[in-house]
């Protein structure tokens, strides 16, 4: 991608990076798909395990009844934060929310960039391969090197603790770092509002909707945040263009 003499990424440098980033995601995720698929397709085509179709559609539309209303909320909360670049990584990666999103988040408000422009896309970018490596790094060490020798010493009591708050911890700061970058009083009042009703009040009286939670909340925030939204605000600040 070329730059101009000021160091600033040009408008057709940044479009090829578009068309380059949308030709080569689609390809590696297309690639990982079938990766992914290749060995159920032939364990269930090719090897005697007594698994008959029909049981591989229930199974799927079990999985599909719990977790398909992620599958459009994940995107769409994502998506303002990393960027369409940052979207083929992370999803080829994982652990979004407990490790990309956090490190874009982090990245963005240290060099000062708003989420939703190009400067936060590219910071995110960034951060997501510097999270990567340190996880892949981590994981050789503490995991493969270390990792029976670590749990022989660590007392049971401190594993048990840990795997009971360290998911919630990790959310937490997500969730106050989103808060501090974004900076949105209003947004995050209304957010917070619109979780305790859904899980405190909508959820008891109407149960079906507990796997739907997230997804309704998502949804509701996003519209009630767009019509409550500070008008005046918005206009003093101008358009994304960072």
């Amino acid at each position: 991608m070329s730059v101009n003499l000021a160091g600033v990424a040009t408008s057709g440098s940044i479009e090829e990076f578009d068309r380059t980033t949308s030709r080569w995601g689609r390809a590696t995720m297309s690639a990982a798909l079938l990766l992914s698929l290749a060995a159920p397709i032939y364990l269930v085509t090719f090897v005697d395990l007594g698994i008959a179709p029909a049981m591989v559609w229930t199974a799927y539309f079990a999985v599909a009844a719990a977790f398909s209303v992620l599958w459009i909320v994940e995107p769409l909360t994502y998506f303002p934060v990393l960027g369409p670049a940052g979207m083929y990584q992370a999803f080829m990666i994982g652990n979004i929310a407990n490790k990309l999103l956090p490190s874009a988040l982090v990245a963005q408000a240290t060099i000062g960039a708003k989420a939703g422009t190009k400067r936060g896309e590219f910071a995110a970018l960034m951060a997501i391969c510097g999270a990567a490596m340190v996880h892949v790094l981590s994981m050789l060490i503490f995991v493969g090197l270390l990792g029976t020798w670590l749990l022989s010493v660590i007392p049971a009591d401190i594993i048990n603790v840990a795997r009971l708050y360290i998911f919630p911890s990790i959310i937490g700061g997500v969730l106050v770092q989103l808060i501090v970058t974004v900076k949105q009083p209003r947004v995050t009042i209304i957010a917070i509002v619109v979780a305790v009703l859904v899980l405190f009040v909508l959820v008891p009286m109407v149960p079906v909707l507990a796997k739907m939670a997230t997804g309704v909340v998502v949804l509701l925030t996003a519209v009630l945040a767009w019509f409550l939204r500070n008008k005046s605000v918005e206009a003093k600040q101008g358009p994304l263009v960072n």
